[in-house]
């Protein structure tokens, strides 16, 4: 016998109303990354080429929140889809990371070829376009600001954008610099900062969506005290085959079997099994498997 409980998908839908914003933030955030990127390539300045990099991120993060919000309020997944398009999320997530990585590389290989002779660079324009990218970012904060106290996905779009200001207060300084003193290394040293500010975002972007590719544990939830809470539930004797992943994120699934001492109702263990998910680690789907203590464990043999 069997029960699941799904309410996994209630806190992404319950940010739905928060959908237009992110919208807005995304408008903003794509257009002026454009921008920015093509504005790079006309002055020459490294440092606006890796701030557009970095605004790259900020666009994912944005994206990926939408992608999930979207995703949570499909009514219906289809036959062949019993978990939806989660994954799309995830996958796109691994995909992205991929490519920032090639684009972080290749800003730091840039600049070390360039300290032997740094080329010159248009500071007007360059100047021109990191305070636009400033207001740009400034907009997108004032944007995600209030969602951002009610939707975890909301928060983390809206804490890649305010990374961001940085890295535009960066290049304005950058450009301020070589306009009074003509230190063209200024630009190359600013390109650097970001660089390297995005090198370790990237692997923790990736780790994070291989961790869930490969249905590992989520970082935050201890296995071992969710086997010792179940098994503390009144009638339960036993739990066995426990698995705990990562759906998409802000999604954790549960999977056990529990077997259960005579004579206790399947009713009330259920329930309470639930609840110990739901109160001690926020699992709101899991799938549990009740069986008496003496039934043969035929899932003993299966390693994984």
């Amino acid at each position: 016998m069997g029960a699941g409980h799904n309410h996994g998908g209630e806190a992404m839908r319950a940010g739905a109303r928060h959908r237009k914003p992110l919208w807005a933030a995304l408008a903003v955030l794509t257009t002026f990354m454009i921008v920015e990127a093509v504005a790079a390539w006309l002055t020459g300045s490294l440092a606006l080429l890796s701030d557009a990099a970095h605004m790259f991120t900020d666009v994912l993060g944005i994206a990926l929140a939408v992608a999930a919000i979207t995703a949570a309020g499909r009514s219906s997944h289809g036959i062949h889809r019993t978990f939806g398009l989660y994954r799309l999320e995830v996958l796109a997530a691994l995909a992205n990371a991929a490519l920032l990585f090639g684009v972080g590389v290749y800003v730091l290989v840039e600049a070390v070829r360039r300290f032997g002779d740094p080329p010159q660079v248009l500071v007007g324009p360059m100047l021109l376009v990191a305070i636009a990218g400033l207001i740009a970012n400034v907009v997108a904060f004032l944007l995600l600001r209030t969602g951002s106290k009610e939707s975890l996905n909301v928060r983390g779009a809206y804490l890649e954008v305010l990374s961001d200001l940085v890295g535009s207060v960066g290049v304005i300084v950058a450009a301020v610099v070589i306009a009074m003193t003509g230190w063209l290394y200024a630009d190359l040293v600013v390109a650097v900062a970001v660089g390297v500010f995005i090198l370790p975002r990237t692997w923790q972007l990736a780790r994070a969506a291989l961790r869930v590719l490969v249905q590992a544990a989520p970082p935050h939830i201890d296995v071992a005290a969710v086997r010792a809470n179940l098994i503390d539930v009144p009638g339960v004797v036993d739990v066995h085959d426990l698995h705990v992943w990562t759906l998409t994120s802000g999604m954790d699934v549960a999977s056990a079997h529990l077997s259960l001492r005579a004579g206790a109702e399947l009713g009330p263990v259920l329930t309470a099994a639930r609840a110990r998910l739901h109160d001690g680690f926020g699992i709101d789907h899991c799938t549990l498997q009740v069986e008496p203590s003496t039934a043969e464990k035929v899932c003993d043999g299966i390693q994984w």
